[in-house]
């Protein structure tokens, strides 16, 4: 017999004793009656090391205190034996940063690497074990009270109550839907916003009526956003909604801005300026805070919605791309668009309690259940979706492959069930997916080009959808799983909300303006040359940006990780005459990407008549690989931009 079952037992024994000796202390610190077994000089160090030791104390104890008793021994064990040994792992790295004996530091070092292979061991045995019986929420009788619940509540910060949610304020959100609150029917008082991140703009839709209003102008498009003296929002991007539906924040990506706008109004309440290229929003449950992705760097920046300004950053991994809350506000879940993980954090503590894989870096979107159940989070790089639970230990329970440029995701309750419905830009579809054990795909719903955004209805009866290359929105009878209006709006729709009786009285279309220049827009597509076998394909829009013209394309169907080039051309098939390279782009994993150039475009690309067609000269688009002057994608079809006789441009600010 070896000596490694005694080296891991005795290491295990270890952890152990410090976390004895470390809930006698927290008794005495916080206030706990005398012991004749405590340390009189444990309790009176509040050093680094004893603030490490105490943390990792209470992250251990805290999420073993979560964890609920299924019923399976196998996946009980592994549940509660994870969080002991990671609360082992860091108060050894805790020794090795402040300790200076050799041998307790050989011990610490032997520690973190047992523990952490026994950790990755026992997290792939709980993916495969099936519980017995699943547990249910804190307090009931499926959690594990034992020992570590009462230092778990002592370990709690003291906030305030939250806000009992009165009836006319109805949880709607997480990116799922309803929350945990009442079911509200589509109405007139409700409301559809997108932010438009060409045009600058926030469309406003009336769903009962299926009706573009108009739209919020926060800023100009470029080229008069580039001036130096230009004091608008640029690259409007990302949205989020208060529980009470009374507000909405806009994230405005390249002014670095969150601009809270009342949805009864359409009135700029405030706008606060956060970090480098914030992402995405969303409010507490409570509606206390406002948490803001800033994806530029490595943070959430928390916000006083009243005060407007920034009273505290949480630290996470590189590159958040968005924050949801489970439906109680216990626990945020925040995935990256850079690092390939998830962060779960404690909202009491404001810190990073679970880091959970992603397949790939890339995540630009999450829904949470109305049940706080799951949490599905999209992959846009590698063209998956992942589900994770939405309680400790946070584990992975699926991963599927939805298709390339996967977006957003929305779930769904209604009267057929529980589904996932998932926008995937690369197939021009919205995939749903029944939600159960093993995820299945029951419908692909064909909606336009490059579906983007994506939220359901009060009452899940529907879902709407921004088509990202067709400048409009697409609303689906989730109960048919089919498209029932297509309503045009503002410049490339991004990020798409729809929130419940946002409008209480009144018609709500005050501080609206037209569309204007963002209603200018041509549309082209591209496919795989006849007789080549390939898969290649692609959509195009000519967005109009006053006397400039922004052409955007969502490639699919090609090389993975190979440079490409858009071109120019004189005709639509070989030969195609003079070029002109328009963009270059390498394709993500998924042998998709999207790809924008600046030019004058529209006249050539998308003229309106035969006339203005023969006198512009008629230009078409291909695609070849960047080494080739072979074609993978020819142009087949294009929608041209509408006249608009007497629209003129705004005047651009100065040059400064």
């Amino acid at each position: 017999m070896t000596g490694y079952p005694f080296r891991r037992l005795r290491m295990s024994t270890a952890a152990g004793l410090i976390a004895l000796s470390l809930v006698s202390c927290e008794s005495q610190e916080r206030g706990a009656g005398p012991s004749p077994h405590a340390h009189p000089s444990h309790a009176v160090a509040h050093g680094p090391f004893t603030r490490k030791m105490d943390e990792s104390m209470r992250l251990m104890a805290e999420a073993m205190a979560d964890s609920r008793m299924t019923g399976d021994p196998d996946h009980d064990f592994a549940a509660l034996m994870v969080a002991h040994h990671q609360g082992a792992v860091d108060m050894a790295k805790a020794v090795l940063e402040h300790g200076k004996d050799p041998v307790l530091r050989r011990l610490a070092q032997e520690i973190i690497v047992t523990q952490q292979q026994e950790i990755g061991v026992m997290k792939s045995r709980m993916t495969v074990t099936s519980p017995a019986r699943r547990g249910s929420e804190p307090g009931s009788p499926g959690r594990i009270p034992g020992p570590f619940e009462p230092i778990r509540r002592l370990a709690e910060p003291v906030r305030p109550p939250a806000e009992p949610v009165r009836p006319d304020k109805e949880v709607s959100g997480g990116g799922s839907g309803t929350g945990a609150g009442a079911v509200i029917p589509v109405s007139g008082q409700d409301r559809v916003y997108t932010a438009d991140q060409t045009s600058n703009t926030v469309s406003v839709i009336d769903p009962a009526a299926n009706r573009l209003l108009g739209v919020i102008r926060l800023g100009d498009p470029v080229p008069g956003a580039l001036s130096p003296l230009y004091r608008g929002q640029l690259l409007v991007h990302g949205m989020g909604f208060s529980p009470d539906h009374r507000t909405i924040a806009v994230v405005s990506i390249g002014s670095n801005s969150v601009t809270l706008i009342e949805t009864a109004t359409n009135k700029v309440k405030g706008v606060v300026y956060v970090g480098r290229s914030p992402h995405e929003t969303f409010f507490t449950p409570d509606g206390r805070e406002l948490w803001a992705t800033v994806r530029g760097e490595d943070y959430v920046s928390v916000i006083d919605p009243v005060r407007m300004r920034e009273k505290r950053r949480v630290r996470t991994a590189n590159g958040p791309g968005m924050v949801l809350f489970r439906p109680d506000g216990r626990y945020a879940f925040v995935p990256s668009s850079f690092t390939p993980e998830v962060d779960v954090v404690d909202t009491r503590t404001y810190r990073v309690v679970a880091r959970v894989p992603q397949a790939s870096p890339f995540s630009p979107n999450l829904a949470v259940s109305r049940d706080g159940t799951e949490v599905w989070f999209t992959l846009k790089d590698s063209g998956k979706t992942q589900v994770m639970s939405a309680r400790p230990p946070f584990r992975i329970l699926a991963t599927l492959d939805t298709g390339p440029i996967t977006n957003h995701v929305t779930l769904v309750d209604n009267a057929k069930g529980r589904f996932g419905y998932v926008t995937v830009g690369g197939e021009n579809a919205v995939k749903v997916y029944r939600r159960g054990t093993t995820p299945a795909l029951v419908a692909t719903v064909p909606t336009g080009d490059l579906p983007h955004g994506i939220w359901v209805s009060g009452d899940g009866t529907r879902v709407y959808v921004g088509l990202e290359n067709q400048d409009a929105v697409a609303a689906v009878d989730t109960l048919t799983n089919r498209v029932i209006a297509t309503i045009p709006i503002g410049q490339q729709p991004q990020q798409l909300l729809y929130v419940p009786r946002a409008v209480p009285t009144g018609g709500g279309t005050d501080n609206l303006m037209p569309l204007g220049v963002a209603g200018k827009a041509g549309h082209l597509t591209l496919g795989a040359p006849k007789g080549s076998g390939g898969r290649g394909h692609a959509t195009v829009s000519v967005n109009a940006l006053g006397a400039l013209d922004l052409l955007q394309v969502a490639a699919t169907g090609l090389e993975p990780g190979k440079d490409y080039t858009l071109w120019l051309t004189e005709n639509r098939a070989a030969p195609f005459g003079r070029k002109e390279a328009l963009t270059m782009f390498t394709t993500n994993a998924a042998g998709a990407q999207v790809s924008q150039a600046i030019g004058l475009l529209r006249e050539v690309l998308t003229p309106a008549t035969a006339a203005e067609r023969a006198a512009a000269r008629e230009r078409f688009l291909i695609i070849t690989r960047a080494d080739s002057d072979t074609a993978v994608a020819v142009q087949e079809s294009s929608e041209p931009m509408p006249p608009t006789p007497g629209l003129r441009p705004d005047p651009a600010p100065a040059a400064g």
